[in-house]
């Protein structure tokens, strides 16, 4: 289980949010922690623990007004630490190398691969060609409703008809090199993970996959390990201390390195 760090961007600020609090309509979102440092500071610091494919995430949709200051801040990031981050926010054929060239290792993508709520295989090629499988990561966070995980797009605000299984992992791994998973019901509120999806992505287990949401102890972090089978790698945000939260960065690593 490796930890995988996170840079979340939002307004032009590194930021750490309820997930599913987050509106395009105004910007609007539920702030945990608002950084007064740059996203340059996290990508040194991530790199200099040696720390590789974390996360940076913009949470600015292209037409908002806030979009190039939280892109910006993206980019100091990526130029900070070359090769050592992914970037997803947005991305789609027509900008992915822009941010590949600017030294993300691969770029993360969720909503561009779905219509009407269903994978779009159409789309899903046209990017693997522009990309390669190699440097595409798929997102496919995901709520609850009625009793069964859906993928999510558009920052987690909508859903698609695509649920997340096992069967629905298999058909997607051939276009990708690794999935993120954030288990958006619990993504900022540090009240646990969701065992269910842990379990799924630890079952699986095929590809390289990541886990985020509700994250709030150390405890949280051993059942992450066992749920996942030690196959799911992590990330966590609100809850540490380098955003605010109670866990201790240091010993989270330490953890993650023990298992």
């Amino acid at each position: 289980m490796r930890f995988r760090p996170c840079i979340d961007i939002h307004n032009g600020k590194v930021k750490q949010i309820v997930g599913g609090s987050l509106r395009d309509e105004g910007d609007t979102a539920s702030e945990n922690f608002v950084s007064g440092q740059d996203a340059a500071f996290f990508a040194k610091l991530y790199e200099k623990d040696g720390l590789r494919g974390g996360h940076v995430i913009l949470l600015n949709p292209s037409a908002s007004p806030y979009y190039e200051a939280t892109k910006a801040q993206a980019l100091r990031a990526l130029h900070a630490y070359p090769g050592g981050l992914q970037l997803g926010g947005g991305v789609n054929p027509e900008n992915a190398s822009e941010f590949l060239d600017a030294g993300a290792s691969h770029v993360i993508v969720t909503s561009y691969v779905f219509r009407d709520g269903q994978i779009y295989y159409e789309n899903l090629e046209r990017l693997v060609r522009e990309t390669g499988r190699e440097h595409l990561v798929l997102d496919l966070s995901c709520r609850k409703k009625e009793g069964e995980y859906y993928i999510v797009t558009d920052r987690w605000q909508k859903f698609t008809q695509v649920r997340l299984t096992e069967q629905t992992l298999d058909e997607l791994a051939g276009y990708c090199d690794e999935f993120l998973v954030h288990a958006t019901d619990v993504e900022g509120k540090s009240a646990g993970i969701e065992t269910d999806v842990a379990a799924l992505l630890g079952s699986w287990g095929k590809l390289p996959v990541t886990y985020a949401g509700g994250v709030g102890s150390y405890d949280d972090l051993a059942a992450l390990r066992e749920t996942g089978r030690n196959k799911v790698d992590v990330t966590v945000g609100s809850a540490l201390d380098l955003f605010g939260g109670p866990l201790s960065y240091r010993k989270v690593l330490e953890i993650c390195a023990k298992s």
